[in-house]
């Protein structure tokens, strides 16, 4: 489906910030927050509007690891596998949330863009390992199956939503 990009919420946006290169990387993160990434269509608009090039604003995007140029899911789990995660067993949770979802290491985000599954080296919350976050909010002493409820929480959250997700 090749339809046209609607830059009404982008320009939204731009109408908050200062029309300049300093206002980048907050116009970028208000960006990626609605989409849930940073569709390919905002660059050129957005270098235009603050006049810096599509370049630069292209290697702030990659530079920055919280940055994605991949849709995301609305629920967005981090597992850390840091050496404390990792020592008191992240791996079989980030398995079984992969299981679960029919994920992999190549393939992160499910389908119908309800859950992205990702690894990162640490969460800072290595007291509370092995931790994850959704959305940003720590879930501490997880384990396979405490992810797996926790999971099943968010799928009743997307059904009330009348999301219908699986």
């Amino acid at each position: 489906m090749n339809r046209e990009f609607d830059f009404g919420v982008v320009d939204e946006i731009l109408d908050r910030y200062p029309k300049e290169e300093l206002s980048t990387i907050a116009i970028l993160q208000d960006i990626q927050e609605h989409y849930h990434y940073l569709p390919k269509e905002v660059f050129p608009h957005v270098a235009k509007a603050i006049g810096v090039g599509e370049a630069r604003l292209y290697g702030v995007a990659t530079f920055y690891e919280n940055f994605s140029l991949e849709p995301k899911g609305k629920y967005v789990l981090r597992c850390c596998d840091g050496t404390a995660c990792h020592v008191r067993g992240s791996l079989p949770i980030l398995d079984s949330l992969r299981a679960e979802l029919g994920l992999s290491e190549s393939k992160k985000t499910t389908d119908d863009l309800a859950f992205t599954v990702e690894t990162v080296s640490c969460l800072g919350a290595c007291g509370l390992a092995p931790a994850m976050t959704v959305n940003g909010e720590v879930h501490p002493a997880m384990t396979p199956d405490k992810a797996l409820a926790l999971l099943a929480q968010l799928r009743e959250e997307l059904a009330k939503e009348g999301g219908d997700q699986t």
